[in-house]
């Protein structure tokens, strides 16, 4: 069986991929691209950063030498936005991080005398 028909008067007539995309594994490779995708939309919207949707196909003969019967599989992955955690430091006169601003010098703190009572 081919997958294109030859017209001597034209080009070869080639199937829509949608059409083999939504028979593979029975539909189950289009539903997962579909709930993918709309997953991939939610975040996107959500982190307000681009994600990707990645399909790969696989297509092998079935018998070593003899094409015409052909394995299809497939694979979908995503690569979603996430929010980042993210703190602010700073950097020392030796390269390393630090919470505290080197340039800033430190203000005493007062300590209060907790043994007094008010009057």
């Amino acid at each position: 069986m081919s997958v294109t028909s030859h017209d001597a008067d034209g080009p070869p007539q080639v199937r829509p991929f949608a059409a083999v995309l939504q028979e593979l594994a029975r539909g189950a490779v289009h539903t997962e691209a579909s709930e993918k995708l709309h997953a991939l939309v939610d975040a996107v919207t959500e982190h307000a950063a681009k994600g990707t949707l990645t399909l790969v196909m696989e297509v092998a003969p079935i018998a070593k030498g003899d094409t015409s019967a052909l394995t299809v599989s497939a694979k979908v992955t995503t690569k979603q936005p996430t929010a980042a955690q993210a703190s602010a430091f700073f950097v020392d006169a030796t390269g390393n991080l630090s919470r505290r601003d080197p340039r800033q010098t430190e203000l005493p703190m007062p300590v209060h005398d907790t043994t007094r009572k008010a009057q």
